[in-house]
């Protein structure tokens, strides 16, 4: 019997839904639904799940997955008339046969190309044709990549503007014994003060409230350190110059239907994200956004976390 592991395998998933399933040969795996082009799993090679998805989530259409990585688009949360977040992630995705060449910095045979086009349902809500093209890779080293491509397919000459977030819900030991770098002294938008623009002080960000700020102009790396796990989460984005970082906390947690009411400790959301100047493309225009997440171990400095290698490695 041979041990090859099949790097791209199409399965059934919870309530029937139709997944792929890719899988590295050190042993990392992802699970991707069909519904909404949603990233549900991401094992690293010991087989520790690395993202968050709601004990309560539903897997029932139309009603989004809660957790993993949902892709917001064409609307970030409520920031335009459309529904929270967009459709994109409601929607059903089709795997992409006739695919062009996806610029990669990987080998790996671990992917599948999606696609999502305009449906006459959609145009009534947003009026625009469309092609949307997502790329889910994993690396020889675990690395789990995401990158989107949007066309403007409108025959009538009109431009169209959209935001766009990978809506990435991480999997940590303890909210209160996790911190965020990278984001130090940047300006925010706080979506708890109406979207109130302020700048963040003091050094990492750290966790005893509920927490949902849009970070602007960010660098293209932000680390996630977990000090239980002595894990670090590091994010590179390319094209999504904002951040979200979102947890809803305990009042907010218990008012969610599909969200268990102390799972807020387990999860963090830190988003790759172009909120603040929408993308704007003409008919025949495209733009692309990527993020490429990894885990590490943590290293140790005199009892703190040390987030200089992370931050300035490669």
């Amino acid at each position: 019997m041979s041990s090859e592991r099949v790097p791209v395998e199409l399965s059934q998933g919870v309530n029937g839904l139709d997944k792929i399933i890719l899988r590295e040969t050190r042993g990392s795996s992802a699970e991707v639904y069909l519904f909404g082009g949603h990233v549900t799993s991401w094992k690293n090679d010991h087989g520790e799940e690395l993202l968050f998805v709601s004990s309560k989530a539903l897997f029932k259409p139309p009603k989004a997955i809660r957790g993993g990585i949902p892709i917001c688009f064409p609307q970030f949360s409520n920031h335009g008339p459309l529904e929270q977040h967009g459709f994109a992630r409601n929607r059903f995705w089709s795997i992409d046969t006739d695919r062009p060449a996806f610029p990669t910095n990987s080998s790996s045979k671990a992917h599948i190309d999606l696609i999502l086009r305009s449906s006459e349902e959609d145009m009534k809500i947003w009026p625009h044709s469309y092609e949307f093209r997502l790329r889910v890779a994993l690396g020889p080293g675990g690395d789990l990549m995401l990158t989107s491509r949007i066309r403007n397919t409108n025959t009538d000459g009109k431009p169209f503007t959209f935001t766009f977030a990978y809506h990435t819900y991480f999997s940590v030991s303890d909210i209160s014994e996790v911190r965020v770098e990278g984001l130090e002294t940047l300006d925010y938008l706080d979506n708890l003060q109406n979207k109130e623009r302020f700048t963040e002080q003091g050094d990492a960000i750290t966790f005893e409230t509920e927490l949902d700020k849009i970070y602007l102009s960010t660098p293209t790396k932000i680390a996630i350190l977990d000090h239980e796990k002595k894990r670090t989460f590091v994010i590179r984005k390319d094209g999504l110059p904002d951040a979200v970082v979102w947890n809803p906390w305990d009042k907010k947690a218990k008012a969610m239907a599909d969200f268990g009411d102390d799972e807020y400790k387990h999860m963090l959301c830190v988003e790759a994200a172009a909120i603040e100047k929408p993308i704007t493309l003409k008919p025949g225009e495209e733009w692309r956004g990527r993020q490429e997440l990894s885990a590490v171990p943590s290293s140790y400095c005199s009892g703190q976390l040390d987030p200089q290698k992370v931050l300035l490695g490669s």
